[in-house]
């Protein structure tokens, strides 16, 4: 199945690894090395202008994403069991 996160973008969701509530993720110490890290890295997309209400953490072929979404954790899960 597929997963629509927002601003025309589609992911496998066999491809996601999670998705995380930005406010509640920024709090951890190890989070933010974590986000630090991956957009030094240019691993970090963001979906919106808005400020992001979720990270969707994406790997396929050895290649990972964080994809920063306006779209709230709950509103993507209630779409993965929509067709799911």
């Amino acid at each position: 199945m597929y997963l629509h996160i927002g601003n025309e973008k589609i992911l496998s969701e066999k491809d996601i690894i999670g998705v995380f509530d930005i406010e509640n993720a920024s709090v951890s110490k190890l989070t933010k090395e974590f986000l630090s890290k991956a957009q030094k890295g240019g691993e970090v997309v963001s979906m919106t202008s808005d400020i992001p209400k979720s990270i969707i953490v994406w790997e396929h072929g050895g290649e990972r994403r964080l994809y920063l979404s306006q779209l709230a954790p709950a509103t993507l899960y209630k779409r993965s069991r929509e067709f799911g």
